[in-house]
């Protein structure tokens, strides 16, 4: 591995490559080669070249309350396009220009015999990617100002699109616009969570083939969001859809009664992934949504979520349940915590019981994903698929099956 201390874009890019590699985040060598070709320096030039090859993302746009555009995190650069997998020759679409970078690396992942269409909203934006695609030698990207929502019908179909901003919905322009038996990767969000999910094109829809957590800015446009956000008190909100039967009004007084604890006999180590726990319960539970708490509400005692802005929970009428702070354990020498759950309210016991019991079915299969389907949203109940929770939104049924 190169010096951490060295301060020459190549080495700063040999380590960022050899960094997704060791951990775990990195493994088509293509994808490799393209990471080390591309400099990313030059796509955020008003960053310092260590903050460019950091694993953070940096804002190239700001917004009111949130960026408007970013680098994205390289870790998430290598995991989308490996969801991707763009061949020599593909077609490709991209949502979201951000600085240009990630077009670059398709161009090189597509070669002389594909293309690479990239699209924002945003014309401040677009012009910095074209100019830092130029800089770079990538002039063969065509770089669209416009709405992503509606694709770019001009070059149509496509062999694979991505989308790098985070959509509520999946407009019908990406359907229509993708080739029979192609990719959609997109960071799709339902039931409080972001999740890039790596979709192929059926007859009927879109069915997916892998699923990562991950956070994306939202998008903007013409495209809808149904994603609700509500406090339960002042420091404890929760965020849910529009096709639920969620209301917070109704969860105001739980924190004032006694809490139950369930622990579920399932224990991770340091670091260990178990957001699977959450895809399950949008495969299951009606109520999913998710928790986010401030430090005064944790160190208050009012909750004691597993983390602070982002815990997977579930809600029934007046009681609700959440993935709750792991306990330590020590079996064998090994640092391990186990994996529990908080309830409030009156059937606030029942429910972190049943949430417990999806964190046990997790734990006997953890590689083990529910299928994801997406059809249009005029798909009439019994052509969907049975056994699974619906998500209505307004463009697609989305359908979580265990």
């Amino acid at each position: 591995m190169t010096s951490m201390t060295s301060t020459e874009p190549e080495d700063l890019r040999d380590h960022m490559v050899e960094h997704l590699k060791d951990s775990g985040h990195l493994r088509s060598h293509r994808i490799e080669l393209a990471l080390r070709t591309v400099p990313r320096h030059l796509f955020v030039p008003a960053a310092s070249v260590e903050d460019a090859y950091a694993n953070k993302a940096i804002t190239i746009k700001p917004g009111p309350d949130r960026p408007a555009s970013c680098i994205s995190v390289p870790t998430v650069v290598a995991m989308m396009l490996d969801q991707l997998d763009p061949q020599p020759g593909d077609h490709v679409l991209e949502i979201g220009a951000g600085t240009g970078y990630n077009a670059a690396l398709l161009a090189e992942l597509v070669g002389p015999t594909g293309s690479v269409t990239t699209i924002d909203i945003h014309p401040d934006v677009t012009a910095h990617a074209r100019q830092a695609l130029d800089k770079t030698g990538h002039d063969q990207v065509r770089v669209v100002t416009g709405d992503g929502a509606l694709g770019d019908p001009d070059h149509a179909p496509y062999d694979k699109i991505i989308v790098t901003v985070g959509p509520w919905d999946l407009p019908p322009a990406w359907f229509d616009q993708l080739a029979p038996g192609g990719t959609l990767v997109v960071p799709l969000h339902w039931r409080g969570q972001a999740r890039s999910v790596a979709f192929t094109r059926t007859d009927r829809g879109l069915r997916a083939t892998d699923s990562r957590l991950c956070g994306f800015i939202p998008m903007i446009g013409i495209v809808p969001s149904g994603e609700q956000t509500g406090h339960i008190v002042d420091d404890v909100a929760l965020y849910w859809d529009s096709d639920q039967n969620i209301d917070p009004a109704a969860l105001h007084e739980v924190f004032t009664q006694p809490a139950t604890t369930v622990w579920s006999g399932a224990s991770v180590v340091a670091n260990e992934s178990f957001d699977h726990i959450w895809l399950w319960l949008t495969a299951t539970e009606p109520g999913a949504c998710r928790l986010a708490a401030e430090p005064a509400a944790i160190d208050a005692g009012l909750c004691r979520p597993v983390f602070a802005h982002r815990t997977p929970a579930m809600v029934e009428g007046d009681s609700l349940a959440y993935l709750t702070k792991p306990r330590p354990l020590d079996q064998d020498g090994e640092r391990r915590y186990e994996l529990g759950a908080t309830g409030h309210g009156p059937a606030g016991a029942h429910l972190a019981e049943r949430l417990c019991e999806h964190i046990r079915h997790w734990d006997s299969d953890r590689t083990a994903q529910p299928t994801i389907t997406a059809y249009p949203a005029d798909t009439p109940a019994e052509n969907l698929p049975v056994g699974g929770v619906v998500i209505d939104k307004r463009h697609v049924r989305m359908v979580v099956t265990p």
